[in-house]
């Protein structure tokens, strides 16, 4: 349980050079996240913070908003049919009359999760469903350079990457480039669920004044978890997706792409950027 990485022997070959030795390769496990008993979604992920990535998950879908939400979040015991406790199992037991009734929950699934559905109805789904408008104060502006010192200091805190190269990390810094949390995962979409998640954990959504940070693209979805925590400011490393860009667009999302080095492009809210 909560293993990150795992050893494993391979066969090296160096300049013709043949050798065995251990590799250290990132975990990946199945977690399956059921709500109020009912099994409602798999995702892959490196095992830790599973409640937080419960949570998460469960926020970006519109179930939880608040602390209050929130009964329990438990590791399902007897998982399997011999009664082991696998601790890849969460039920999420919401307070009454929190959880929306089946066939809206999983209408709502399916549609914010990009699962095949047109763009209209993706971002209608996430626009009836967002708690927070994302904040319009003319104080939270950003310089380029401070943008520009995200990455290296997500890259200073991916400690698991640095033994494995195996896993994607997002982080949380405030307005003035201090990271506040960073999570690694398999899946770039979990690391952001667990951030969400955990500052849900702490009442502190929505993330007004918060700049997300991901390795990697920006993929729809990873707009749609910002938006839904309340995140102004999205970062990436690569390239956006074009309803990436639709989305953050129409709910008022400062976008950054390729972001290296003193090179950026905004796809969306420059008013934040000192420019």
């Amino acid at each position: 349980m909560g293993r990150a990485a795992v050893s494993r022997k391979v066969v090296r070959i160096r300049q013709g050079s043949v050798s065995g030795r251990a590799d250290t390769v990132a975990a990946e496990e199945p977690l399956e996240i059921r709500l109020n008993g009912e099994a409602l979604a798999i995702t892959m992920r490196t095992p830790g913070d599973d409640f937080a990535l419960a949570a998460g998950f469960l926020v970006s879908e519109g179930v939880l908003g608040s602390v209050e939400d929130l009964r329990t979040i438990a590791y399902c015991a007897g998982a399997t049919e011999e009664g082991r406790n696998t601790y890849n199992v969460v039920d999420v037991r919401t307070a009454e009359g929190v959880a929306p009734d089946r066939f809206t929950l999983h209408r709502n699934f399916y549609t914010t999760s990009s699962c095949g559905l047109c763009g209209k109805a993706s971002l209608d789904a996430v626009r009836t469903t967002a708690r927070w408008p994302l904040a319009d104060d003319p104080s939270l502006t950003l310089t380029p350079r401070l943008l520009a010192s995200l990455p290296e200091s997500l890259r200073e805190g991916q400690k698991v990457f640095s033994r494995t190269g195996g896993l994607h990390a997002a982080g949380l810094f405030d307005e003035h480039g201090t990271l506040l949390d960073l999570q690694e995962d398999v899946g770039r979409h979990n690391a952001v669920d667990k951030l969400v998640g955990r500052a849900f954990q702490k009442g502190l959504l929505p993330l007004s004044r918060a700049v997300l940070m991901v390795s990697g693209r920006a993929s729809f979805e990873l707009v749609q978890k910002a938006v839904m925590a309340g995140v102004p400011v999205l970062a990436a490393v690569s390239a956006p997706s074009s309803l990436a860009c639709d989305l953050a667009d129409e709910s008022g999302m400062t976008l950054v792409g390729f972001l290296r080095g003193d090179s950026m492009n905004i796809y969306s809210g420059e008013r934040r950027i000192q420019l």
